[in-house]
């Protein structure tokens, strides 16, 4: 089979138009298991391949795609990144999307080993086409440049090379372009950050944090639904958490909360900010996020109650959420009628609401009614029981 590969290389080199030797060579190197085509690629040169990519014809260019992603990937990452990091970097500024992702999907291999991480965080370059490929057109583009770079950022020497050199320049001016695209660099930055307190400690002393916060209460509604979500997952780390609680993020959510209720528009952000609520109480304590910010569980209710799908399914889900704890089954059984009333409102949906709600409320009473052996106390056998008792009121 070696012979055969071989053979058509040298086919491909002689003809005007390879597209049939691609497709052969295509086939011949998926026949072949990665283990036993390791050894025949690391002492061939593909260069011909690679030169193909330059060509205007579509099939072409993607026959030397699918032929280029088998052979690197039987190559291990010191070999790639020693002999074809060069080609990895032309293939960042390649005009088909494709090429570029091949190239960033190679990049994102690297960075993975050990040793070899060191050849890309050493390439200003290299690093710098890649932060750019965040502002290409295609998002899977953009993603796969997002991946790599956070791949980088997860030790100090990829930290220093991306916020302490002009690469941060680099990527202020590549946010600068548009809204979606500054919001990949959030997405990347947030990603950086949640790694570790260290990364986090990066990220602040950019600046760029301070610039995402800034947009939870812009003018742009949607803006502000986009900002919500991104700070919701900057919250999934304790860490993250830690440094929002010392920024005030979670009083001014709060303050978001209580002013939607005269803002018109609020029901672009609204939901945002009560799954924001919902996951810092199942990651840290529901009984101390209620307690702390109280308009949050008030808003929940109110929401269950509205007649807009959307708040109603915003709030089911949180109730679940809620409900999935014992002590989130406490919190809700000590509102008393406010509870009650939503219970019955969630039995109404379970019965006779539309299916997507049926759905979501029949999930929302099983986790609220179930419980765990080892989760019985005297004090959770009495809130169990009373949930379970108004819920049979309500079938």
């Amino acid at each position: 089979m070696a012979a055969t590969i071989q053979s058509l290389l040298e086919e491909i080199s002689g003809v005007e138009d390879p597209v049939e030797e691609l497709q052969s060579l295509k086939t011949a190197l998926l026949s072949i298991p990665l283990s036993t085509l390791r050894d025949f690629v690391s002492g061939q040169r593909f260069d011909v391949i690679f030169s193909l990519l330059n060509s205007n014809e579509r099939e072409q260019v993607d026959l030397c795609v699918d032929i280029l992603e088998r052979i690197l990937l039987a190559l291990s990452p010191l070999h790639l990144v020693h002999n074809y990091r060069g080609k990895l970097q032309e293939g960042l500024s390649h005009p088909n999307d494709t090429v570029k992702i091949l190239a960033l999907t190679q990049i994102g291999r690297v960075v993975e080993h050990p040793e070899a991480v060191t050849e890309i965080v050493n390439n200003h370059d290299i690093l710098r086409a890649v932060i750019l490929c965040i502002g290409e057109e295609k998002i899977a583009v953009a993603k796969q440049a997002i991946e790599s770079l956070s791949k980088i950022s997860h030790s100090k020497p990829g930290l220093d090379k991306l916020f302490q050199t002009d690469l941060l320049e680099v990527m202020k001016e590549v946010m600068a372009r548009s809204d979606v695209i500054r919001y990949r660099i959030y997405e990347l930055v947030v990603e950086i950050s949640s790694f570790s307190p260290i990364s986090l400690g990066y990220c602040a002393n950019s600046g760029l944090i301070s610039l995402l916060l800034s947009e939870l209460t812009g003018d742009d509604v949607l803006i502000r639904a986009t900002s919500t979500e991104m700070v919701t997952t900057l919250a999934h780390s304790q860490h993250g958490r830690q440094y929002l609680a010392q920024q005030g993020i979670m009083d001014k959510i709060s303050n978001m909360i209580r002013g939607a209720e005269t803002d018109p528009f609020s029901s672009f952000y609204l939901p945002g900010l009560v799954k924001f609520f919902g996951n810092l109480a199942i990651m840290d304590s529901p009984q101390q996020v209620c307690e702390s910010y109280p308009v949050f569980l008030n808003k929940v209710f109110d929401m269950a109650l509205d007649p807009d799908p959307v708040m109603i399914g915003v709030a089911l889900d949180t109730l679940g959420l809620l409900g999935s704890t014992v002590e989130g089954k406490q919190v809700l059984q000590k509102t008393g009628d406010k509870f009650k009333a939503v219970f019955l409102r969630i039995s109404q949906l379970a019965s006779s609401g539309a299916t997507e709600l049926r759905v979501r409320s029949l999930d929302a009473i099983s986790q609220l009614l179930i419980l765990q052996v080892f989760m019985w106390t005297n004090c959770i056998h009495y809130c169990f029981n009373s949930i379970q008792f108004q819920f049979s009121l309500f079938i």
